[in-house]
Order: structure tokens, then C-alpha cells, then sequence
């Protein structure tokens, strides 16, 4: 067997490569690189799991970041076990083929209770006094211990959030050599983030170029290492992130049309997704739209194919075209034309928006929210403010750490498409020397990456 990693550099696609000066650039220039077909949807779990099985979402069940669990009438995302992906991993096929195999899993998605050997992934500490404490998880328990006392804490609030950094990205880099030098993996899976958060809110070149050469410094440092160790090495991306417009909030349309249902607590309106005809799971440029009342399926789907912000409509029947059609899916799929995004927002009052909407809260919003990434710039002294709340928290008080904007027009870059443009496709770069699976289009399949790394690791 070959040790191989695969480096996973989160929004990297051909229209990031034009700066030659760059050491990405060079060496990718070095190798073999093709593009991949986007997912539908083109988003981090999904995409994770079509490549770490070889299946589509119809088949692993991975229909975005999060989806409506209707036994319990809530919409759930960014859930951490690895039992809700359906269909066999690649550690899986690989120690069916070498009992000897092991494998890492650094950061990607769905982490936790698998069978791979090595696992790490952000894990925060929620406590009884309402602080969120940075941490993370691995497997077996101690290698947590181990990296921390190395490298320190894990930085969490880096890693998403309005203060994400480099930080984070460098410190999983960090990491991961850590365990390959004390465990030598055969597979090392490795994610890092950066340029997912700054692709989103930058559109200047001036911004994204800064963040783009410290990720570069990183994956420099990180590639040098594992060349010195005679690693095989692939780099791939999972989406790239366009530009965009500006957002498309579909929950409003949907409430307009006296689809939604909410429930009032302390003045402020909460989503009930138990008793409302229809609202949609949003997860950047697509939605997973759920109806109660099935009798009104036609009609919606009517009204959201009447806006030009709308590319598609998908009903179950049209799903399997795209291989999105599962239990999981919406009884509609729309996916946002390439200039516009779906926000989660159903309140038409932004003064009865729920209290978590103006918090980094990951888990309490019924779809994806990337203004998280920003503080409110209308609000003065936000530096004190934070300080302030967060000394209030440590003192034991319960205070909302209300820091984020409502206004959706912030976002600057999306994904979740698959209608834009190649340049903005997910990439994937080998060995020169290494047999790129069969296509007659030039693009490879994104169920031929599995076997791809597998080729790798078993010298095919």
C-alpha cells in the first residue's frame, strides 16, 4: 500500500489559479489537473460524502448540510455521526481489500463513530452556564490531549464566525502532520477551510488575494512535509464559490403566500415546521422545500418557477436526474440561479426575528446563515461590546452574544449549484504520472474520486 493524503482545500477552483506567483499555482501547474462535476448540491456534506463513498446523494442520503427529520419535526444541520451517511466509506473498502489499512480523518464531515482509525473534529463544549467553550473530538479519546498540549486549544471561534482566521486552518495543517508523524496513516483525509470563509465575503481582489497567499503558506509548508515523507499526494477542492448578487429569501415568499406557520414566544416569532403547509431548509444556493400539505405541492412549485432568481424546480420525479432524490429531500428541490442565494429568514418584521438570529448559533437556525460571518456594522464599539459580553458570560451571567446583522446583502460569494460556470468547478490534482479515470467530457465524475484515491493507495 501507498501512504496517500488527500488535501481538501475548501472552495479552490481554476478562477483562483491565475496567480502564477503563488506556490499552489506552481506546483499544481507540476502535476495533472482535472475538473469535477459539481454535486447537486455543491455543498460540504454532501460533496464530502460522494467522494468518501463513490455514491450520490440519492444513494448515501447526504441530500445537503442539514435536512428536515420529520419523526421529530425539526430541521437539523451540521449533525457529527457518521452512522447517517447510508452507503460504505472509503476506510471501509479499503481495510475490506488490507486488513492493515488505516486511515485518518482530519476535520471532514461526519467524523464521529466511524471506522476510520484516526479522527479529529471541532466539538465545542456547550456548559450548564450558557458558555460555549472552544474544543474538539477525536478518537481514540487521548489523541485530543495530545494535540492541544502541543499546539494549544483547538481554535474554534477561527474556525467560523465573524473572527475566522487562518488560525484555524493552519492549526488542523499542524495537526495532521502530528498524527502522521506519530501514527503514519496509509489514508490521511485533511480539510482546510480558509478560502470557504473569505470567498463568501469578499468580492475584492485585494482581500481575497491577502487570505489567498496565507492559505498558500500553509498548504506550502503542508505539501513540502508529506513530499519529504514520500506521501502520494492529492489535492482536491469541493466546490469553487461564484460571486453573487445578492440573497433570495424564500421563506418570506412562502409566509407571503400564508404557507408558513409560526409560534410566538417573548414577542419574537419561531418557525414551526410541524404545522406549517410548507418552508424551505435554505443551504446556500439551494432548498430543500417540505410540504405538509401535499395538495398545495403544485401550486408552490408553480410560484417559485415564476422567479428569475429561481434556476430550478425539482419534484421528486425530476430529482433523479440530478441523483438527489431521497426520503430526505424536500418534496421540492429549487436551486438558485448563479447570482443569487436562499437566506432561512420567515419573519416579514425583523423585530420579531428570533433572539439567535443575530448570534453565531449553527444549530438553532432552520437552514445555513453565512451573514454569520460578519458583526452588525451598525452597531458602534463592537469590539467592546464583545468583550464586554463575553467577561459577563465568564462571571457566570446569561447574556446573548447578539453581534450578527440581518442584512443578507453582505454575502458576497455562494455555492451549492451546479449551473455555473467551469471555471468555478471543484478540482482535483494528481500525480502527472497517475491514469485520470475515463471521461469523454475531460470532467471526472465526483463517484469516480473514491476509486481514484483507492488507485493511489493501491498502486492500481
Amino acid at each position: 500500500m501507498n501512504q496517500t493524503v488527500v488535501i481538501d482545500i475548501v472552495g479552490l477552483s481554476s478562477a483562483l489559479l491565475k496567480h502564477k506567483d503563488l506556490f499552489l499555482t506552481q506546483w499544481i501547474e507540476k502535476n495533472q489537473l482535472s475538473k469535477i462535476k459539481p454535486v447537486l448540491p455543491a455543498v460540504t456534506c454532501s460533496v464530502q460524502s460522494t467522494y468518501l463513498t463513490g455514491k450520490w446523494p440519492s444513494e448515501h442520503g447526504i441530500v445537503a448540510n442539514g435536512w428536515y427529520f420529520k419523526d421529530e419535526c425539526e430541521v437539523k444541520l451540521w449533525r457529527q455521526s457518521n452512522h447517517l451517511v447510508q452507503a460504505p466509506k472509503i476506510w471501509d473498502m479499503a481495510k475490506a481489500v488490507d486488513p492493515n489499512f488505516t486511515c485518518s480523518n482530519m476535520f471532514w464531515w461526519y467524523n464521529m463513530y466511524s471506522n476510520a482509525d484516526y479522527n479529529v473534529t471541532p466539538r465545542p463544549q456547550y456548559r450548564a452556564d450558557g458558555q460555549k467553550k472552544p474544543d474538539c473530538y477525536s478518537k481514540p479519546e487521548g489523541l485530543r490531549d495530545q494535540l492541544q498540549k502541543e499546539l494549544g486549544t483547538f481554535p474554534l471561534f477561527n474556525f467560523w464566525g465573524p473572527n475566522t482566521s487562518i488560525k484555524s486552518t493552519k492549526w488542523i495543517a499542524d495537526a495532521s502532520k502530528l498524527v502522521h508523524n506519530w501514527h503514519e496513516p496509509t489514508l490521511q483525509l485533511i480539510y482546510l477551510p480558509h478560502l470557504d470563509y473569505v470567498l463568501q465575503k469578499h468580492s475584492d481582489e485585494a482581500k481575497i488575494l491577502k487570505d489567498l497567499k496565507e492559505l498558500d503558506t500553509v498548504c506550502k509548508d503542508l505539501i513540502s512535509f508529506y513530499e519529504s515523507k514520500n506521501v502520494k499526494i492529492i489535492l482536491l477542492s469541493e466546490y469553487g464559490i461564484n460571486p453573487v448578487k445578492g440573497p433570495f429569501h424564500i421563506n418570506r415568499l412562502l409566509r407571503e403566500h400564508g404557507y408558513i406557520k409560526v409560534r410566538q414566544e417573548n414577542g419574537l416569532e419561531l418557525l414551526d415546521c410541524g404545522i406549517s403547509d410548507a418552508f424551505a431548509m435554505a443551504d446556500h444556493e439551494i432548498a430543500h422545500v417540505y410540504i405538509n400539505k401535499k395538495s398545495k405541492l403544485e401550486h408552490i412549485k408553480k410560484l417559485l418557477e415564476d422567479y428569475p432568481e429561481i434556476d430550478l424546480v425539482l419534484d421528486k420525479e425530476s430529482q433523479k436526474a440530478y441523483n438527489i432524490n431521497h426520503e430526505r429531500s424536500g418534496d421540492l428541490i429549487a436551486v438558485a440561479n448563479k447570482d443569487f442565494w436562499f437566506t432561512y429568514y420567515y419573519w416579514l418584521d425583523d423585530r420579531k426575528a428570533p433572539d439567535f438570529a443575530r448570534m453565531v448559533d449553527i444549530h438553532k437556525k432552520p437552514g445555513y446563515d453565512p451573514v454569520e460571518l460578519f458583526t452588525d456594522p451598525k452597531k458602534k464599539m463592537m469590539t467592546a461590546r464583545i468583550i464586554f459580553k463575553l467577561l459577563k458570560k465568564k462571571l457566570g451571567f446569561r447574556t446573548l452574544l447578539d453581534v450578527i446583522p440581518l442584512n443578507a446583502q453582505l454575502v458576497k460569494g455562494s455555492h451549492g449549484s451546479t449551473g455555473v460556470d467551469e471555471t468555478y468547478y471543484p478540482i482535483l490534482v494528481q500525480e502527472k504520472t497517475h491514469q485520470e479515470p475515463p471521461s469523454h467530457s475531460g470532467l471526472i465524475e465526483p463517484t469516480d474520486v473514491c476509486q481514484s484515491i483507492l488507485k493511489h493507495i493501491f498502486n492500481q
